[in-house]
């Protein structure tokens, strides 16, 4: 696992052994940050299920501003911290060792990019969702963006909807934007 592109591209991401950690795959990665790329630019991130933190490292390394960093295992947390000092990103990371749904009971402010990649078939990709637009945590025109197994919950909610969507393998990737600035978009 490494970091694609940007200031620190080709660095190599400490990660986990054994297969307790499911990490995204740098092919996906790639295609990921391709959807993405115009999203990046300064962006604030939030990084809900970080595991090595290679998601909010890439883009840091292609210009986001910040990445707010959360994991609930303290092995997840010690490599994310062991990579960020490697990487000269911890200036520009907040790491937290918590859950994510704990973080956003206390959390403040809005992010432009948030990141969710949660435990394949745990049923956490819908609280997630709910959690971050029930707290208003979405910028206007920020992006959330979904790693997971299938499609079973690509129902749009009442605040976001399905910007865009790939497969790469077994692995799906969406894009949900908020659904006011989808409609707005489309009246233009």
């Amino acid at each position: 696992m490494r970091i694609i592109s940007g200031t620190r591209r080709g660095h190599k991401l400490l990660e986990f052994d054994g297969g307790d950690v499911r990490p995204t795959t740098d092919r996906v990665k790639e295609a990921v940050f391709n959807l993405i790329q115009g999203f990046v630019a300064d962006a604030v991130c939030l990084d809900m299920f970080a595991g090595s933190g290679a998601l909010s490292f890439e883009a840091i390394s292609r210009g986001a501003k910040k990445a707010v960093i959360i994991d609930k295992d303290k092995r997840s947390i010690d490599i994310i911290r062991k990579n960020a000092d490697a990487l000269a990103f911890t200036e520009k990371c907040d790491i937290i060792n918590a859950s994510c749904f704990d973080y956003l009971k206390t959390a403040r402010g809005k992010f432009d990019i948030i990141f969710l990649d949660p435990p394949y078939n745990k049923g956490f990709i819908e609280p997630a969702l709910k959690a971050v637009t029930d707290g208003d945590f979405l910028a206007e025109e920020g992006i959330i963006v979904l790693e997971s197994d299938n499609t079973d919950f690509r129902a749009e909610t009442e605040a976001l909807c399905a910007y865009k969507q790939r497969k790469y393998g077994r692995t799906y990737i969406t894009v949900y934007k908020n659904r006011k600035k989808v409609g707005q978009e489309d009246d233009e």
